[in-house]
């Protein structure tokens, strides 16, 4: 346990980490989920302007954190959270396009795993392909959350791309194969969970249509659906504070 890493630097390491730490990618959208949903919220990192915030939800401990875009930024910050200041838990709450016909702008979107097109997994040195996968008990919880709250939730492959402006557009190819929604994080969250034996979640919001007749969600609309993803992730938080401690593997 430390109080500072090269990205992390904590204001008052009293306060420190929840056990679960929800990853939205945009920092301003962690300060909306700390003021809107979060009692006695203290911000407790602001390094390269990635604000953390912890305080109560349901009088159960949590924290919010942005990740910043794409899967090197993920990368970082989940191994520092489960590393050096003891969280157990990430969820990461943001968008996605759908890319499977049966995904509708507004839905909710599980990953049970993650495709990929990034090179991120290549640093564990595997003969193979990793499959990088969420945790089931964080999956199972969540979708008894959400089948409770009535919300109209999608559960299996996400599609982790490290581009977002493709020039050969492979999304088309990867929702052929089932994979529901595209965004640029959860493989690499996965991955690391795996790593260090922690526990992690990507729950994203159906933003755009990337499929005809290609639709996307106005500014207004973006934050009334979001905050169903908002409410879903922070009640899962208070559910996953019921899980054992495990230690980071090495």
């Amino acid at each position: 346990m430390t109080n500072k890493t090269p990205h992390i630097n904590l204001k008052d390491e009293n306060i420190g980490f929840g056990k679960t730490v929800l990853m939205p990618g945009d920092p301003l959208r962690a300060k909306y989920i700390a003021e809107n949903f979060l009692t006695d919220a203290v911000l407790v990192n602001g390094v390269r302007g990635v604000n953390g915030y912890t305080g109560y939800y349901k009088g159960v401990k949590v924290s919010v954190m942005a990740s910043g875009m794409g899967m090197p930024s993920i990368g970082i910050y989940s191994y520092e959270l489960y590393k050096f200041f003891g969280v157990q838990n990430i969820i990461r709450v943001g968008s996605a396009g759908a890319i499977n016909e049966k995904v509708k702008v507004r839905d909710i979107v599980i990953g049970m795993g993650a495709c990929t097109n990034s090179n991120f997994p290549s640093q564990y040195n595997m003969n193979g392909t990793i499959a990088p996968i969420c945790d089931y008990e964080l999956l199972s919880t969540a979708k008894q959350i959400a089948d409770g709250k009535k919300l109209n939730v999608h559960i299996g492959n996400l599609y982790s791309s490290d581009t977002f402006y493709d020039d050969s557009f492979p999304s088309a190819n990867w929702g052929k194969m089932g994979c529901l929604a595209v965004e640029m994080e959860a493989a690499a969250l996965y991955c690391t969970a795996m790593r260090y034996g922690m526990r992690a979640l990507a729950i994203c919001t159906v933003s755009d249509i990337l499929y005809p007749p290609f639709t996307a969600l106005e500014a207004d609309e973006r934050e009334k659906t979001f905050t169903q993803m908002m409410e879903l992730a922070l009640d899962c938080a208070v559910e996953y504070e019921k899980l054992p401690l495990i230690e980071p593997k090495e």
